[in-house]
């Protein structure tokens, strides 16, 4: 069985950008929500600070669907290349 490249690429960046921006906007909302995730999420991404405003929250998940999306891409390729 393979895995469609484009259909596993889509689904990581919604799933990964989904989680940021879900989190990054509880943290907004409460600040001590999901502290250690979005100091982790805020060390990878530049631009996205921990209880920023919402700009910040949408630069983070900007950076985090391209991410995952690249991520997801080459793991299915190679995923598809071992699996033959």
């Amino acid at each position: 069985m393979k895995f469609s490249v484009k259909g596993f690429a889509i689904t990581s960046a919604i799933l990964w950008s989904g989680s940021i921006f879900l989190v990054g906007m509880a943290g907004i909302i409460w600040p001590s929500y999901g502290v250690d995730f979005l100091k982790v999420v805020s060390s990878i991404y530049p631009g996205y600070k921990v209880g920023g405003d919402v700009a910040s929250v949408f630069i983070g998940t900007l950076y985090g669907a391209v991410d995952a999306g690249i991520g997801g891409a080459v793991f299915a390729w190679i995923y598809n290349f071992c699996a033959d």
